[in-house]
């Protein structure tokens, strides 16, 4: 048997290439959008892929299984359980609960573990020129490493309103169903830490059944199901904006793009063109150089690991927008856009200082600033982390507002005090800063340090 683990970094999602040496067959289970990469596996290992599968409608990624079966013209193997209302669009082989996969000598049998979603699917997978025990098992949002899916999604991102309360109580008859699998059997996850499909997920990218139910919190619930279903529930982090368009996505016919496109790098009077025209511009560039000089009305979200999750909070689907990144940088930063459908970029450029712009900068205050600045009732502290991030501790007499949600919520800034913002260590508190300059609030100070800092020298 041949297995590799696909990991994409920038939205904590795994994917799995399985295959059998003997026939040179393989499948790939949850392919991300940008598929060359499973290509370069099949070809250096004389490979041919010929099954796709996916464990649910995903709503956190733009899965590539259509665009991978396109270019190889494998059989996509897709859940039929869930019910009516979560039924793939499009051609595919249903599956349901105890059907088998064969992919040369290797057999993945389904099991229907609801919960996360209604037609949510594992794959056991059992090697059999090495055994005729099952090895492996393919989880997807169902268990993850310390942490299982969460079944508010459907309720909280996609509007379905009363699916969470069912949800959960399908998780924890799930949860049981799982734990009757061999002990030895290896757990593969679809998302490690990073991920907001759970609340604590773990760092490393596997387990076993046996481990799990001895560190993996769902587990010691065993005879306690109204307690499961609230320590599920509470505490989830907010399910970013752009799931409900991935939950559609996935489920519907849409066009594919099979390779990643290339963007044009702007002239000077392009680039002025569409920025006098309102196209967004995306700085990408890292927060001290934002802070020190960056092009009005632009809002600044790191190339870094996080990059397409703000991305999807804060950019509208149906609208161009122009970012600002390095040559060398741009090919990466549009694969992790297309990963979850944000094709629209209308072309980049690489310096702010030459399009002829007067700069505007961003006041980044110390520790002791910051200080100064608390109970002062001519003073508002707004803190930009999440919900749970807030009520587990912050600041006395700091405001909330989740970053994520900013422009929703810009009431909540007062336009007669100085404004003072935080996050945990800077990233989230810099986006903040710069979509709050766009809508008009300019003197705006940002203790970038943030609560990282604060916690370390014990000013809590």
């Amino acid at each position: 048997m041949f297995f590799q683990h696909v990991y994409d970094r920038s939205l904590a999602q795994a994917s799995y290439f399985v295959g059998c040496q003997a026939k040179g067959e393989a499948i790939v289970i949850d392919a991300q959008r940008d598929m060359d990469v499973y290509l370069e596996i099949a070809r250096q290992n004389n490979m041919k892929i010929t099954h796709i599968a996916e464990t649910h409608i995903h709503a956190d990624f733009l899965c590539g299984s259509r665009e991978l079966a396109a270019v190889t013209g494998a059989q996509l193997y897709l859940s039929d359980e869930g019910g009516e209302d979560w039924q793939y669009q499009f051609p595919h082989v249903g599956l349901k609960h105890g059907d088998k996969i064969n992919v040369g000598n290797l057999t993945l049998e389904v099991l229907h573990t609801p919960g996360h979603t209604p037609e949510s699917i594992s794959f056991l997978l059992t090697d059999h020129p090495a055994t005729d025990k099952p090895v492996m098992v393919f989880t997807g949002d169902f268990v993850f490493v310390g942490d299982i899916g969460r079944p508010d999604l459907l309720e909280k991102a996609a509007g379905l309103i009363g699916t969470q309360e069912n949800g959960a109580k399908q998780m924890y008859q799930s949860v049981k169903r799982f734990a009757e699998l061999p002990d030895y059997v290896q757990m593969w996850p679809g998302h490690g830490a990073g991920s907001a499909c759970g609340k604590t997920l773990g760092a490393v990218p596997s387990s076993t059944v046996g481990y799990e139910k001895i560190r993996n919190w769902a587990f010691q619930y065993e005879n306690d199901k109204d307690g499961f279903i609230q320590y599920l529930l509470d505490g989830q982090p907010e399910p970013p904006k752009y799931f409900a368009m991935m939950k559609h996505l996935n489920k519907v016919n849409r066009p594919l793009l099979v390779e990643v496109p290339k963007h044009p790098k702007l002239t000077k009077a392009q680039f002025l063109t569409a920025y006098e025209n309102g196209l967004k511009v995306i700085d990408t560039r890292n927060k001290k150089d934002f802070a020190d000089g960056f092009i009005p009305n632009s809002i600044n979200i790191q190339g870094n690991n996080s990059f397409s999750t703000w991305a999807g909070w804060l950019l509208n689907y149906q609208e161009q927008f122009i970012l600002i990144a390095e040559d060398s940088e741009i090919e990466e930063l549009t694969r992790k856009l297309m990963r979850i459908g944000l094709d629209n970029i209308y072309g980049y450029i690489s310096n702010v200082e030459e399009q002829g712009l007067k700069l505007e900068t961003a006041e980044v205050i110390d520790m002791e600033e910051f200080k100064s600045y608390i109970g002062n009732r001519d003073v508002q502290i707004v803190d930009v982390r999440g919900l749970s991030e807030y009520e587990a501790y912050h600041v006395d007499g700091a405001d909330h507002v989740f970053v994520g949600t900013l422009p929703d919520n810009l009431d909540k800034f007062s336009k007669d005090k100085q404004i003072v913002i935080h996050c945990q260590s800077g990233d989230r508190a810099t986006i903040a800063q710069s979509l709050l300059a766009k809508y008009g609030f300019k003197d705006v100070k940002n203790y970038s340090a943030g609560m990282k800092e604060w916690m370390a020298c014990g000013s809590l």
